[in-house]
């Protein structure tokens, strides 16, 4: 059956509970953990002091990262991982996330700046501009692990297949870090994965807006028929200056809305495989009876709140279809 554990860290998170999830389908084990923000200071100075292995999630955030400052919002505990039978692990982070952004010099400060400087108080505009890029962009497209082969491929996600109506075994969705930027706009990055009897999707999202400026979607997503040994994944980078869409305001409040319209700028494609003929351990493998009862306690709040997951599909469909010049018609 599936089931919620509700467990608590002997340091950082005393009397706050880390509340995580862990469900089988065929060959995978799916789980997530899920708990509060980044403490925003060291929380045992002398111990992270005197013994780097044992620090703080604070220590270890501040010293691998290097950065002038972290998101208002981190959630270092927020962690999903699918995990196969062969040892192929597929895993979703912030720390990791966090590592791709730039040290250094931020690309939009000089595309931008002009509009940028125009839009803000002067005033206030040294503090906003900082050596390194404060908008917290990352191409972070998860952690692969375990004995696969990551290739191109020229095999692409069936979108059309992710809109047929088909039972939600399982969703669930993750805040990685978020920040508002000074109030000059947004950036977050976010996961989110529903299951299906055939099948699973991931989406994982880094959006940006800066105000007045421009809007970025960093997008990639996995699927996986149970059926193969692979998964597919593409990433692709959507964005674009606010000017140059001229679109309603609101329209910018959500990335579902907004990414349709943002022009392609790169893109990749891989197939993860991995050996099909490693034997399955007896408590990895489930049949259609044991998947219906697992599914029975959430595919009723599953089917309502996967409709940003489909919407998100539906986007990526609608850029494709932009992108090669044909015409087809929006899905409900």
């Amino acid at each position: 059956m599936s089931h919620i554990i509700n467990v608590k860290s002997e340091v950082d998170i005393q009397r706050l509970p880390v509340n995580s999830e862990e469900h089988k389908f065929h060959d995978w084990i799916i789980r997530y953990t899920k708990s509060h923000i980044l403490h925003s200071q060291c929380s045992t100075v002398d111990q992270c002091t005197k013994d780097i292995d044992h620090q703080c999630q604070f220590c270890i955030y501040t010293n691998t990262l290097q950065l002038p400052h972290l998101p208002e919002m981190v959630f270092p505990n927020n962690i999903m991982q699918l995990v196969h039978s062969s040892g192929v692990q597929i895993e979703f982070n912030a720390l990791e996330a966090l590592k791709l952004v730039s040290n250094g010099k931020l690309d939009i400060k000089v595309s931008c700046s002009d509009s940028w400087k125009e839009s803000r108080d002067p005033s206030h505009l040294e503090e906003k501009v900082k050596p390194f890029d404060w908008t917290f962009s990352t191409d972070y497209k998860g952690s692969v692990t375990g004995p696969v082969t990551v290739t191109p491929t020229e095999e692409r996600i069936n979108i059309e297949r992710l809109k047929q109506k088909e039972k939600i075994l399982f969703y669930h969705e993750l805040m990685l870090f978020e920040d508002e930027l000074h109030d000059n706009g947004i950036a977050s990055c976010t996961v989110k994965i529903r299951v299906m009897p055939s099948s699973f999707f991931v989406l994982l999202r880094y959006f940006l807006r800066v105000d007045g400026v421009m809007v970025r979607v960093n997008d990639t997503r996995f699927f996986h028929d149970f059926s193969t040994n692979y998964v597919l994944r593409e990433f692709t980078n959507r964005e674009s200056g606010v000017q140059q869409l001229g679109l309603p305001l609101p329209m910018f409040a959500d990335p579902n809305l907004i990414a349709p319209h943002l022009p392609l700028r790169t893109g990749s494609y891989d197939k993860i495989t991995w050996e099909n003929n490693i034997s399955m351990p007896n408590e990895c493998a489930s049949s259609t009876n044991s998947l219906d009862s697992k599914s029975s306690n959430i595919t009723e709040d599953s089917d309502s709140k996967s409709s940003n997951i489909t919407e998100d599909s539906d986007s990526k469909s609608n850029n494709t279809m932009e992108d090669s010049n044909k015409s087809k018609s929006d899905a409900s």
